[in-house]
């Protein structure tokens, strides 16, 4: 990778919209559609664009309207968008024993957003061996089920459906229906969960927990105290939203025979979970999200807002950005100087941070409602789900996507882009050089807030 005149973030944006465009064209070629009839453009830039951002929205039904060849391509996309471009590009210099620059360092940092740039070849081969190691063996596991049920043809779905999961793509070549006639399959559902929780963790805290145990003996009780800040928020937010939003929608679903009322105690709470597993940006469905309560959409979106943890597959704002907002507000209201949790204090720069990706996500958000508000002619709870899942690179609907007008399709294009690449990205990459440090600051004057 040569050094050019481009700043980082913006060679991290052109990548991902380089490989979109590319995409899409491969997916407009004849040999691409089932078919042999060439698809529709839009719907072929709306297909590479959700697969490269890992989304899982689509127009068309990916099962029947690409060939063998369109759904390779639309599963290179997804790995190639849930590793990022410049991984990719990274992995092949390692392969090809070329060494890296400070340059090809600063761009891998940058892309994962690391905070050193010590030790990023180790990194970047760490990940690539062990997504090739989780995805292979999500793959066995799946094959268990859809090789009695689809044939061979289901070493592809299963490999397919495990690379998706892992991404947090929710794209699948099983059926118009998703996962629907698995709603109940207890392996299926665990499968698919861990392939997303691990996907949508995030790759620091991989790291984190194996070097605490390799620290460390495995009777030990104290493994959580001795990992970092970082995966300590990751972790336990993690964990509170899955098992948190699982029963509210659990209690919101309850008696709802259009999802889980008619199921067993057991088949109910297994769905529930499921569904606020998949929320955290994965976008496999086991029931029509259309057929949800209205609460429980409300619950889904805020899911789908906060996302999985950064550095990882996942989309969202991201759950240590919630946290440090939470904790930041909470100090506020207490009187303190300083934000903390887990008894360690929260940087200044972490809390700017973390404000600009939450106000830079919802001006995206609040723009992509608005917009495809006045594109269509949908209810408003369809519009504000679509969009923020097409924000939070989700992939749920509620059976809204494939309706969507040219106009429509543009908007939750964008959206998708914008929400992949990140708000906070974007505007750093557009905004250029920043603030000299050194030179004098305006003066202070206090204002009112409240």
């Amino acid at each position: 990778m040569r050094r050019t005149n481009l700043s980082t973030t913006q060679i991290i944006l052109l990548s991902f919209l380089l490989t979109i465009l590319t995409g899409s064209i491969l997916l407009s070629l004849p040999i691409s559609s089932a078919n042999g009839q060439p698809v529709p453009y839009i719907d072929a830039l709306f297909t590479a664009t959700t697969a490269t951002c890992v989304t899982g929205l689509v127009t068309v039904p990916t099962f029947s309207t690409w060939s063998v060849f369109g759904q390779i391509i639309i599963l290179l996309l997804i790995q190639i968008g849930g590793l990022g471009v410049i991984t990719i590009m990274s992995g092949f210099m390692i392969m090809l024993h070329k060494k890296m620059g400070i340059w090809d360092r600063l761009l891998i940092q940058d892309a994962f957003n690391l905070n050193t740039m010590s030790g990023i070849v180790k990194f970047v081969k760490s990940v690539l061996f062990a997504t090739l190691l989780i995805e292979g063996i999500g793959a066995i596991l799946y094959m268990f089920v859809f090789i009695p049920e689809f044939g061979a043809k289901g070493i592809w779905v299963s490999v397919f459906n495990s690379v998706s999961a892992f991404c947090n793509a929710g794209i699948d070549i099983i059926g118009e229906s998703s996962l629907y006639n698995y709603a109940t399959n207890p392996l299926i559902n665990i499968t698919t969960s861990i392939l997303i929780i691990i996907g949508g963790i995030g790759y620091i805290v991989w790291w984190d927990v194996v070097r605490v145990i390799k620290s460390r003996t495995l009777r030990s009780n104290r493994i959580f105290k001795h990992l970092t800040l970082h995966s300590k928020i990751a972790i336990t937010t993690t964990l509170a939203l899955i098992f948190g939003g699982a029963v509210l929608i659990l209690i919101c679903e309850y008696n709802n025979p259009q999802t889980i009322g008619n199921m067993s105690l057991f088949d109910k709470i297994q769905v529930s979970l499921f569904q606020s597993v998949t929320t955290r940006t994965a976008g496999f469905a086991s029931v029509p999200q259309e057929n949800l309560t209205g609460t429980a959409s409300i619950v889904s979106s805020i899911l789908m807002f906060i996302g999985g943890s950064p550095v990882g597959t996942a989309g969202g704002v991201k759950t240590v950005t919630v946290i440090v907002i939470f904790c930041s507000a909470l100090a506020t209201i207490r009187n303190k100087k300083q934000a903390t949790i887990f008894q360690r204090t929260i940087s200044g720069d972490s809390i700017r941070k973390a404000v600009a990706v939450v106000a830079m996500f919802t001006a995206v958000m609040l723009v992509s409602i608005i917009s495809l508000s006045m594109a269509t002619e949908a209810s408003i709870i369809d519009v504000i789900y679509e969009s923020v899942s097409a924000t939070a690179t989700v992939g749920l609907s509620r059976n809204f996507t494939a309706s969507l007008n040219t106009v429509g399709k543009s908007v939750i294009i964008a959206t998708m882009y914008f929400g992949r690449v990140g708000p906070i990205s974007l505007a750093v990459a557009l905004g250029g050089k920043g603030e000299n440090q050194n030179i004098v600051s305006e003066p202070i004057e206090e204002i009112s807030i409240g």
